[in-house]
């Protein structure tokens, strides 16, 4: 027990020992926040009353929760932010994929098991390891959960700057990892807060295929395709259906050419790993999945979050971009009659754009 509060009384300590205990549980940075998200809370004002949320209710429905910690977590006193890489390939094996005439892009975080999973696991397992060494303490664990603005979080936490595309960028590993969160009352040391490193560069901006990056520093979610393709549950805008290419899930173009990115590393966990060959898989051959298939196959995946009638849909819009060859058309004809309005439609739209 001496022990424990001794670590308690030496803050500094504690933190050294948080830093190795998240290193050794395969997060590659750790940093540390208070909870003043004042010029957070603004700028996401400013966001929701440009209405650039679009049907996201959930960013507005809990007032300002997401940016005070304290009300989302009595007693917060510290945030733990971590990051972990998740890119499974080459970009430029990425790269040579996108608007592939055949071939469907899913976004690289979504190719291996879902990631709230696999951060969730290991920010429990940390704070544990924590609890061991100081007795019962006051936390919780966030991933992509919850109202929480993680990205606000780790800028503050010295783990990397929010981008003008609006991800958060480390200049030691660029963008492709995932952010999660613990909430605790340990009146922990704070980091230094990083500082945008983007210059003049608009690298980001000039690439969005649907100009969602209205602006340096602005997304306007509406435009945005991951937006389209995951978080709109009705109809995809016709205006932007050929831009969208062949993005069933996601879209990592800013991530791709951005400078920044060239000193990201490919991940070496396993969990990150792709699955079912959703890395380079044929569209016909995605678009013949029966529900059954799509099941077995998205088990464990954040893919299974969309629903299967919107995988298709999606699958529909890639295959009206695709080369017009007899196999696209006649997989696209087997669904025209479908029971779901949204697949049917949206299969009519790319039957069209091989007439």
């Amino acid at each position: 027990m001496n022990e424990r509060r001794q670590r308690i009384d030496d803050p500094e300590r504690l933190k050294s020992d948080i830093h190795d205990w998240a290193l050794e549980l395969g997060f590659q940075q750790v940093g540390v926040s208070d909870i003043d998200l004042a010029q957070a809370e603004s700028r996401l004002q400013e966001w929701l009353s440009a209405n650039f949320h679009g049907r996201m209710d959930y960013m507005s429905r809990h007032g300002t929760m997401r940016s005070r910690p304290e009300e989302l977590v009595p007693g917060t006193l510290r945030i733990i932010s971590v990051r972990m890489d998740y890119l499974p390939q080459s970009q430029e094996a990425a790269i040579a994929l996108l608007d592939h005439e055949r071939h469907a892009y899913v976004s690289r975080y979504a190719l291996g098991r879902d990631y709230h999973k696999v951060l969730r696991g290991r920010l429990r397992t940390l704070a544990r390891r924590i609890e061991s060494s100081v007795g019962q303490f006051g936390y919780r664990v966030f991933v992509d959960s919850a109202p929480v603005l993680e990205k606000a979080i780790a800028e503050k936490a010295g783990l990397g700057w929010i981008g003008k595309h609006t991800n958060l960028i480390n200049r030691d590993a660029g963008s492709w990892f995932f952010l999660g969160e613990l909430y605790t009352d340990l009146p922990l040391p704070t980091d230094a807060a990083e500082r945008s490193h983007c210059g003049t560069c608009r690298a980001c901006i000039d690439v969005c295929p649907t100009g969602a990056i209205v602006g340096p520093y602005k997304l306007d979610a509406r435009r945005c395709i991951s937006y389209l393709t995951i978080e709109l549950k009705e109809s995809i805008p016709t205006e932007f259906r050929k831009a969208i290419g062949n993005r069933v899930y996601g879209c990592d173009d800013c991530q791709l050419f951005c400078p920044w990115n060239k000193f990201a590393q490919q991940s070496t966990e396993s969990d990150f790993a792709p699955r079912h060959d959703l890395d380079d898989a044929d569209l016909v051959a995605l678009f013949e999945w029966d529900e059954a298939t799509w099941l077995q196959r998205t088990e464990g995946s954040a893919i299974r979050r969309i629903g299967y009638e919107r995988w298709l849909r999606n699958i529909a819009v890639a295959l009206g971009n695709a080369e017009s060859t007899a196999e696209v058309i006649a997989a696209l004809n087997k669904r025209s009659d479908s029971d779901s309005k949204l697949v049917a439609e949206h299969v009519t739209w790319a039957l069209a754009q091989h007439e």
